[in-house]
């Protein structure tokens, strides 16, 4: 028995053992689990037809590259014709007994809608390659994500393309449905934000006829407008092109944008050569050229049938393969109790059918936040789910071809614009993009509207009761035979001419408007009782809260007309003192004195006309310097020095002699013409009374600055304001400059403008609020100010600036102003220099002849001699001996002399003249004999 207990294993337990390890292999590698995952399409569609190749593909690429998945994704692919119903239908099929973890699709928005609001009931999520409708939207369904782009994405790129082409009308043509009309809005929002109006829409059902298709068609090439936005599925943008086509509206002149539901499909629509298409940005890397080269074999051998135009990638096929790969990744990221969960939905009260009582998937909210924290770099770039929707990256706009190729025109992206290049911005204001083919084989930019056969015109109000004394300023005349209505004036003019500069039509016609006041008229144009208002209405800040005002075409001020009175009679007495100043009356008598003791100085020593008793030699000083003024001078002058002194002097007084008379002259005989009331300050401080014009907001202001209402009357025409000014009911008027522009054209010899202008807010075109005319008519209303053309415009009815009186606010034509030392300086200037170095030469020569005694600087008391002579007038001087010669000198010489040793600067320093005394040269003159 011991040597049985020693001997090997048996052969049975040997084969059990090797059994065994030759399943652990086997056994380590489990299978991986499948993740049942629905796919519902409208197979007949080009969107089906892609679906039903792109997501097996894409699925296959995934588990080739990560063959080691524990989960594989299988589709289970529902045919739902486009159906609500039938989607619906499959939906509850794919929940309730196939057991589907998600769902992919459905293709249309209106079939995601409801499949979206099933899959939250039941929380399945439903992920969509192809709802781009706003209309249906993560926020109103929770387990619903978007893998594409929403429509209202791509409403901004347009609406670049719109002022890039300066198109200021665009009119959308949309599929009447929930892919259409829910675009609609963020596209003219849009536009409207692009200063590009929508005068109107044109929608189509799904399943419109030709006749209906062309009908409309035919009305829209009859409007003005000619850029067109075409937002419908496919086979509807077949039948619009075809009808385009017959109506001539596919050639030049015309502009055609397709969104990218269209451009992405453009090989199923084969739209016309010219057209501008917006398509998602989709890098061309190698794995999307690989991608792409196996798809269209695939696509083919799939659909023998199909035109090779067909097999060619578009966003449907970037955003299907792309879902597909986001749906297989989420499902292998599933932990293994997700997995091994109950398939289906459970815990459901009704049948099948009943949606009241829908189970709930175990899986369905794991596998959302999967889905929604996926990240991958896919076929159109970065997979990212913002919000469970497909992150915007760039769009494309591409210009299809002849060949229905697309050539690439550039980028729209919200940060940089419209660009040639991705991720930069342009240089340009509004974008930069290439040249672009439009229809008809066109390189000219089409303007997007011409003159309509047929559109609602504008309802312009005019108004129609004007005083014939404002008809330059407005007037609108009614044939009353015809009533035919014909417009005229300075506003109508500008309003025509601003017009004629817009980069559109604008049909517009003028309505009279009943008399009434231009507050209610801007109300009528607030409340849409007129279209517009064109009249001289003043813009103020009230007014504005009714209506949109355009860009002033005329600054106005209020301003005060008074007459006008001659002021010489009340100065006659003392008129010879007007020409001048006092500052040159001043000046003028100083240099007189100055000249003559300048020249009395020089000739004293040697001229015995400036010699005698100190009396006769003050009136000598006197009577020479001050008859410089007639000339009148008989004194004879023997020093070149003096001489040239008087000289320069003489001609000064020649000038001022000259000006003085030509002032007093035009005082005497030119009408001294002055406002009777000088501003508004004297206006206010008076008793008079003041004329106003009718409806006028000037009223209103005067009375809020604090004049007295009782002062106020109110006239209709000009002519009432001129016989009242001159019986003197009034003393002045207050209007706007305008119309006292019109009046001093008229009666402008009697009155004249004065007191400070104080500005308002200018004459501006009223629109409604909101009206899309008003930017474009104030860029008009620029572009005209900045011409010849207004310039002329007011030249022809308010005649020249000059003439109409308002120079007299600054004095013009009315008024002599007295003469000032400011226009004489230079001449002052001069005589100052002449007379003090003449009167420098002088003394120096004078203290050079002089010899002096040592310490003292005075002469030896031994070389005086103190002989008596007479001097021609009979007194008794000192004979003083010079160097030269005796010379007689009186005592109040010898204290000129001293004091005339003192150099004189003037300086000129705030319109005054200053003096600068040197230090004195002290005299050493002997003392003089007292007289006998």
């Amino acid at each position: 028995m011991a040597g049985d207990a020693r001997a090997g294993p048996s052969p049975s337990l040997l084969f059990l053992l090797v059994g065994l390890a030759a399943s652990l292999p086997a056994t380590s590698r489990a299978e991986p689990t499948d993740v049942n995952v629905g796919l519902i399409i409208d197979a007949a569609s080009p969107v089906g037809k892609i679906a039903t190749t792109t997501i097996p593909m894409a699925l296959d690429d995934f588990y080739a590259a990560f063959p080691n998945s524990t989960a594989r994704v299988k589709i289970l692919p529902h045919d739902s014709g486009g159906d609500v119903v039938a989607a619906a239908s499959s939906a509850l099929q794919l929940m309730t007994r196939q057991g589907a973890r998600a769902i992919l699709g459905p293709q249309s928005s209106v079939e995601s809608a409801f499949v979206a609001d099933l899959g939250t009931r039941a929380e399945v999520p439903v992920v969509s390659f192809s709802a781009t409708s706003p209309s249906v939207s993560p926020t109103t369904a929770r387990f619903f994500a978007r893998a594409a782009l929403s429509d209202a994405a791509q409403a901004g790129a347009i609406a670049a393309l719109a002022t890039y082409f300066v198109w200021r009308r665009v009119v959308p043509i949309y599929q009447d449905d929930d892919y259409g009309a829910a675009f609609v809005p963020f596209l003219v929002d849009a536009l409207t934000s692009a200063r590009a109006a929508v005068p109107y829409r044109c929608a189509f059902p799904a399943a419109a006829s030709d006749d209906a298709v062309a009908a409309a068609l035919y009305r829209m090439e009859s409007e003005q407008t000619r850029a067109f936005v075409l937002h419908t599925r496919p086979g509807l943008a077949e039948r619009v092109f075809d009808a385009a086509a017959e109506a001539g509206m596919m050639g030049e002149g015309y502009a055609w944008v397709i969104t990218d539901g269209l451009t992405g499909l453009h090989g199923f629509v084969k739209p016309p050569q010219g057209v501008i298409g917006i398509a998602a940005y989709v890098r061309d890397t190698p794995r999307m050229r690989d991608v792409e080269r196996r798809w269209a074999h695939r696509y083919m051998r799939e659909h023998p049938d199909a035109e090779r135009a067909h097999a060619e990638m578009g966003c449907y096929d970037v955003w299907a393969y792309d879902a597909a790969w986001a749906v297989a990744s989420a499902a292998e990221r599933l932990s293994s109790s997700d997995l091994s969960s109950p398939p289906g939905l459970v815990g459901g009260k009704g049948g099948p059918t009943d949606i009241s009582g829908l189970g709930k998937s175990m899986s369905g909210e794991n596998f959302l936040r999967a889905i929604n924290d996926t990240r991958f770099e896919g076929l159109g770039g970065r997979f990212n789910l913002i919000n469970d929707e497909l992150a915007v990256p760039a769009f494309e706009v591409v210009n299809i071809m002849n060949n229905g190729k697309e050539r690439s025109l550039g980028f729209w992206t919200q940060q940089y614009g419209l660009t040639r290049h991705i991720g930069r911005r342009s240089k340009a204001l509004n974008g930069e993009l290439k040249p672009v083919i439009w229809p008809g084989d066109s390189t000219v930019r089409p303007s997007g509207w011409v003159q309509p056969t047929v559109a609602r015109k504008l309802r312009v109000a005019v108004p129609g009761n004007v005083s014939d004394s404002y008809r330059p300023i407005v007037h609108l005349d009614v044939d009353p035979v015809t009533n035919q209505t014909t417009a005229g004036g300075f506003v109508i003019e500008v309003f025509e001419a601003a017009v004629r500069l817009l980069p559109y039509a604008l049909p517009f016609e003028y309505v009279k408007a009943k008399s009434m006041p231009y507050d209610e008229l801007v109300k009528a144009v607030g409340n849409g009782t007129f279209d517009a208002a064109v009249a001289d209405i003043t813009m103020t800040a009230n007014r504005s809260t009714y209506v949109d005002f355009t860009l002033p075409y005329e600054a106005t001020a209020i301003a005060m007309v008074v007459a006008v009175r001659d002021q010489r009679s009340n100065k006659r007495t003392w008129v010879f003192l007007k020409p001048l100043r006092y500052d040159l009356w001043l000046v003028s008598a100083a240099f007189f004195l100055f000249t003559g003791f300048v020249v009395w100085a020089i000739e004293h020593r040697d001229n015995d006309d400036f010699r005698g008793p100190p009396s006769y030699q003050v009136g000598t000083l006197l009577y020479f310097g001050f008859s410089t003024l007639v000339f009148a001078h008989r004194e004879s002058l023997k020093s070149n020095l003096s001489r040239f002194a008087l000289l320069v002097w003489v001609f000064v007084v020649l000038i001022l002699q000259s000006s003085y008379t030509a002032s007093l002259t035009s005082m005497l005989t030119v009408p001294q013409l002055e406002p009777s009331i000088a501003d508004y300050g004297a206006l206010l401080r008076g008793t008079e009374k003041v004329g106003v014009m009718n409806n006028s907001f000037v009223l209103r202001a005067m009375t809020a600055s604090g004049f007295p209402q009782d002062r106020l009357v109110r006239y209709p025409k000009a002519q009432s304001f001129h016989e009242a000014l001159l019986n003197g009911s009034i003393g002045a008027i207050v209007n706007e400059t305008p119309y006292l522009r019109i009046f001093l054209k008229t009666y402008r010899d009697n009155f004249t403008m004065t007191g400070q202008l104080n500005k308002t807010g200018g004459f501006g075109f009223a629109f409604p609020k909101g009206s899309p005319y008003v930017t474009d008519l104030s860029q008009a209303i620029l572009n005209l100010t900045e011409s010849d053309e207004m310039n002329m415009i007011e030249r022809k009815w308010f005649g020249d600036p000059d003439e109409d009186g308002s120079a007299a606010q600054d004095g013009g034509p009315f008024t002599s102003d007295s003469l000032s030392f400011g226009s004489f300086w230079g001449l002052f200037l001069i005589t100052d220099v002449t007379l003090s170095g003449s009167s420098r030469l002088t003394v120096g020569s004078s203290i050079r002849t002089c010899p002096g005694r040592a310490g003292s600087g005075g002469w030896p008391r031994s070389s005086m001699t103190r002989t008596p002579r007479r001097t021609p007038s009979g007194s008794r001087t000192m004979v003083v001996p010079w160097p030269e010669g005796p010379t007689r000198l009186p005592p109040l010489v010898l204290r000129t002399v001293s004091l005339a040793a003192h150099s004189v600067h003037r300086t000129r320093a705030s319109g005054q003249w200053r003096r600068q005394a040197r230090r004195p040269v002290r005299s050493s003159w002997p003392p003089v004999a007292k007289r006998r």
